[in-house]
């Protein structure tokens, strides 16, 4: 019973852990309302720092490489982009710890490079490159600022951004986007994955190779036991004699996936990373199937895009039919990258709303904060635990719509030299794998 008492225990806190807990406070609008259109999309987006856990002003600091203006690679740490200082709290009285933006100077080749992280404009949240500006353009950019609605005449404030002029501390710059190839939150969360996925691929490996064809068990027993039922429920099953070849791709997407979305939703470091809530991550996924799709097509599926059998009046003279088939091979991969960025995503968004809801009631009183309380933190130990369940299925999707569409684009055809062409070639897989199996054995 203690034992199980334990584990209950255990259990509880991990999942608490999972929940965005952190202090919210420093995310306020300037009426002293918690900003949660903000606090949403910071965690859903990237970084060039990771957070700390439990704190929402401090960051784990990350390699920063960028190309300046004269092609100059310059890399320096993500921490020198901002500097930790003390602010009173004009409701509270309290002394608050925030992090305010910096100008960070690096001297190179005897030239001298300055950057800053911008704040608003189309390079949000990004490193700029920043030079000085003579003393006619700063006036020029002055009196826009004080005309702009989003400053409201406030030109001391370090944020704004102008046409390509950064402001700060009074001072106003001309800005460079440069070339940036920064190791960010989600690279090195990508990074993460990569090397789990491996160490869990390859405990499999290592076991064969160290027992022989003994039995697995535990953490190894479950790893065969996912690559069983996906490469034969899945991938053998809809490919045939073409599994073999297209197995390691399909099981590499399934692994990856499952294991972005489940680190995802882990708060603390090597978690917290919106993999699969980022639809470019996603987008690289679909590409890459579309490219699989359409290099390895046969020439039954281009003939069925270009002339398919279907009446001639819905293909010449107008090619009616020609232009819903070339249509339907980007919608294909469209179709794949966003239902796995608007699941995944939606399912983080929810969570944060949940918790934010503590921080929203709170202004009604203590009764409505507390309420507030149990019954956001029950629904979102509910919502992960419902994300488990979907990043197994999302994961899943995927992997059998890239099967199916793979397995469509390089069927040969219907017809009856082609069945017997498909039958010579899985008896031949068939004897293969029954070979190996033997040598492996002996």
């Amino acid at each position: 019973m203690r034992l199980l008492r334990y584990k209950l225990l255990a259990i509880v806190a991990l999942v608490a852990a999972m929940i965005p807990m952190q202090s919210y406070a420093s995310s306020e609008s300037e009426d002293g309302q918690v900003n949660v259109k903000e606090i949403i999309f910071h965690h859903l987006g990237d970084g060039y720092g990771w957070e700390v856990p439990f704190s929402h002003v401090y960051r784990i600091p990350l390699p920063v490489i960028v190309r300046a203006d004269d092609g100059t690679w310059i890399s320096f740490s993500s921490h020198k982009l901002q500097e930790y200082v003390r602010i009173t709290n004009e409701k509270t009285g309290e002394e608050e710890l925030v992090a305010e933006p910096r100008i960070v100077t690096i001297e190179k080749n005897g030239k001298t490079y300055q950057f800053i992280l911008a704040h608003i404009s189309k390079h949000k949240n990004k490193v700029v490159q920043i030079f000085p500006l003579t003393p006619q353009e700063e006036a020029r950019v002055k009196a826009e600022a004080k005309n702009n609605p989003e400053i409201q005449g406030d030109v001391d404030k370090a944020e704004a951004i102008i046409g390509g002029y950064a402001g700060f501390n009074e001072v106003y710059y001309r800005e460079y986007k440069p070339h940036d190839i920064s190791i960010t939150k989600n690279v090195l969360a990508l990074l993460i994955a990569a090397v789990i996925v491996t160490a869990m691929v390859m405990s499999v490996v290592w076991f064969y190779a160290r027992k022989g064809m003994k039995a697995p068990r535990k953490g190894v027993g479950f790893m065969e036991m996912l690559i069983d039922f996906i490469y034969t429920g899945v991938i053998k099953s809809t490919l045939h004699e073409r599994a073999r070849k297209y197995a390691p791709f399909l099981l590499t997407c399934f692994f990856f996936i499952l294991v972005m979305n489940l680190v995802g939703l882990i708060v603390i470091f090597p978690g917290g990373a919106n993999l699969t809530g980022n639809i470019a991550i996603t987008l690289v996924l679909a590409i890459m199937v579309f490219v699989i799709t359409n290099v390895m097509g046969s020439k039954h599926y281009w003939k069925e895009i270009f002339w398919p059998d279907v009446p001639l009046f819905l293909k010449f003279p107008i090619p009616i039919m020609q232009f819903i088939e070339i249509f339907g091979i980007f919608t294909k991969p469209a179709a794949l990258c966003v239902r796995l960025f608007a699941n995944m995503m939606g399912g983080h968004m929810i969570v944060i709303t949940l918790t934010l809801l503590i921080f929203i009631f709170a202004a009604f009183g203590a009764i409505a904060a507390g309420g507030s309380v149990f019954i956001s933190v029950l629904f979102s130990i509910f919502m992960l635990c419902l994300d488990v369940l979907v990043s197994f299925i999302q994961a899943y999707v995927f992997t059998l719509l890239a099967t199916i569409f793979i397995s469509m684009s390089t069927d040969k055809g219907h017809g009856h030299d082609a069945h017997k062409e498909d039958e010579k070639e899985e008896t031949e897989t068939q004897n293969t794998e029954s070979t190996d199996l033997k040598v492996e054995t002996t």
